[in-house]
């Protein structure tokens, strides 16, 4: 199943750790896989999709402009404590809402390709004003990125 402009089909699966904590044993949720669905689907993985919207661009945008883009798997939690992948998001609100609503989400760090992707989806649609106090900190860190590489040249 190919990517389209606004939605990527992966495959994700993942998998049971279990910690030590002191004397508790601890039970955590890993990504074990995610590939593309153009791919040969990995064992125990469900079919999940990437869908960009419009109106997420903003957020979009400042995921983006992280130091480490992410996306966020939002899980279900099963009857017997499994975790199953549901939706995978670039909008940190998304994550956001979900982690308030008790919701498990497991934080991933974004490969280059669908960054990528989603500066095409922003390039194509426009970019979206985002208010300064928002962006203070960002655009910072570029303007000491920029004046430090025009002191080593």
């Amino acid at each position: 199943m190919q990517h389209t402009e606004n939605v990527w089909p992966m495959y994700v699966s993942l998998k049971r750790e279990e910690k030590q904590v002191g004397r508790w044993l601890s039970v955590d949720w890993v990504l074990d896989q995610m590939v593309p669905a153009t791919m040969e689907a990995p064992a125990n993985s469900k079919l999940v999709l990437l869908e960009l919207f419009r109106d997420e661009r903003a957020s979009y945008r400042l995921n983006l402009d992280l130091d480490t883009p992410m996306l966020y798997l939002v899980c279900d939690e099963l009857s017997d404590g499994t975790w199953e992948p549901s939706a995978l998001s670039a909008d940190q609100n998304v994550a956001a809402g979900c982690l308030e609503g008790d919701t498990p989400v497991i934080g991933l760090a974004m490969p280059e390709a669908v960054a990528c992707w989603i500066e095409a989806f922003i390039t194509r649609h426009g970019e979206v004003e985002i208010c300064a106090h928002r962006r203070k900190h960002v655009n910072r860190r570029k303007e000491l990125a920029e004046n430090q590489r025009r002191k080593t040249v």
